[in-house]
């Protein structure tokens, strides 16, 4: 079967080593360094540099302009295995963290002092003789297209089109993943089945599990079954939770609706025809702000988006690739749901363009990215466009 080329290209080989408190589970670190020099012509939505997506509205033009260089991509996991759960089950895991945690402090040397961030951690349970895995912890929800991220070397942590197409976020729970034909001839199925934690942005505290997401034992169910062919593969998602906006004391005043339903369904894929790579996926669903829906606005929102990239590899070091997305909320629900003398957030769209040229474990780039929003003044009575470029030259090595 031809592998999936990812975001991430699979890393050189390590010698791993044994852990020092478990017989026969070993070790092993694996990793990348990643640069960007950026530049870019606004003050963008979840940050700037690395994980810019789109302007955030009036924050756009000449006099905002921004440069810098930006290193928070740098990533580090450890992989374990070869524990022996019983007979028949193994086990293994992995810690995964890069730098995304924030900066140290606000002074003036802080933004070169990035914080670690977690983002995954989890235990897998499984049994090779039926094809059955059980992966516990924190980890990517389903409709989080891990296997189809978008390829960039200066969006990684935060892909293209995050939250203006492109959905999913990480949450702790457990995942029931299950192959389907074990063993046969042809397309590959495997059907996975997944339960993470409640989650929203408010009332409460965010960071310690005061939301109405978090009210009550109200989970995220998601499910997905995925085919394999040769030279591509394909998804079908859904996803489901009930978010009770009373909050966790259920003292909450809630003038518009107490509870909330947050449902979604996405399709995607990936096909390697040649030296062609298309991919992509394209999504319907409502009150999905958790998972990066809605423009990341919380409401009972109904959202579609898509995203699309196509690449050509014109040898075995050069590959162009073009990206496209957008996300677009229905009007009158963000309308009802906006905060008050704050923007609502109406049509998000992005556009890039990439040449990257790779050797062995090392990968440089070029990347133009255009993003634009359309909103409502802070008022909601006027309408205006805003449009940013980032401009970023980047390098990777992996180990």
């Amino acid at each position: 079967m031809t592998k999936v080329e990812k975001t991430v290209a699979a890393v050189p080989t390590k010698p791993s080593f044994t852990t020092g408190t478990t017989p026969g589970v070993s070790l092993a670190l694996h990793g990348f360094i990643n640069v960007s020099g950026f530049k870019q012509d606004g003050n963008y939505q979840y940050g700037n540099g690395q994980n810019a997506e789109y302007p955030l509205p009036g924050a756009t033009g000449k006099a905002n302009s921004i440069t810098g260089v930006d290193v928070r991509n740098t990533r580090f996991w450890l992989d374990f295995t070869g524990a022996k759960f019983n007979e028949n089950w193994t086990g293994s895991g992995r810690i995964e963290m890069d730098f995304f945690g924030g900066f140290n402090g606000t002074g003036a040397y802080a933004g070169s002092q990035p914080e670690q961030r977690l983002r995954q951690a989890y235990m897998d349970i499984s049994n090779v003789d039926t094809g059955t895995t059980f992966r516990i912890g924190q980890m990517w929800q389903l409709l989080f297209p891990l296997d189809y991220v978008p390829q960039s070397l200066s969006h990684i942590a935060f892909p293209l089109g995050y939250g203006t197409g492109l959905i999913g976020w990480r949450y702790p729970g457990i995942v029931w993943m299950q192959d389907l034909n074990k063993g046969s001839e042809g397309t590959k199925w495997r059907f996975d089945l997944g339960a993470y934690e409640g989650s929203w942005n408010g009332p409460g505290a965010t960071t310690n599990f005061l939301t109405a997401g978090n009210a009550g034992f109200k989970p995220q169910i998601q499910a997905r079954i995925t085919a394999k062919g040769t030279d591509w593969q394909a998804f079908l998602g859904a996803h489901y939770s009930r978010v009770d906006l009373h909050g966790v004391d259920g003292n909450t005043v809630t003038p518009i609706k107490s509870n909330i339903k947050s449902t979604a369904v996405e399709l995607g894929g990936m096909w390697m025809p040649g030296s062609f790579i298309l991919k992509g996926a394209v999504y319907t669903g409502n009150a999905i702000g958790q998972m990066f829906g809605d423009l990341s606005q919380f409401g009972d929102i109904k959202d579609k988006g898509a995203w699309l990239q196509a690449g050509y590899k014109f040898d075995k070091h050069w590959t162009l690739y073009a990206f496209g997305s957008v996300s677009k909320p229905d009007k009158d629900d963000v309308l009802r749901w906006r905060a008050a003398n704050t923007a609502g957030l109406l049509k998000g769209t992005q556009q890039a363009l990439s040449l990257q040229y790779s050797t062995g474990p090392f990968d440089f780039s070029g990347e133009w990215i255009h993003s634009k929003i359309n909103s409502t003044t802070t008022n909601g009575l006027g309408r205006q466009a805003d449009s940013g470029n980032e401009y970023t030259l980047n390098a990777m090595y992996k180990f």
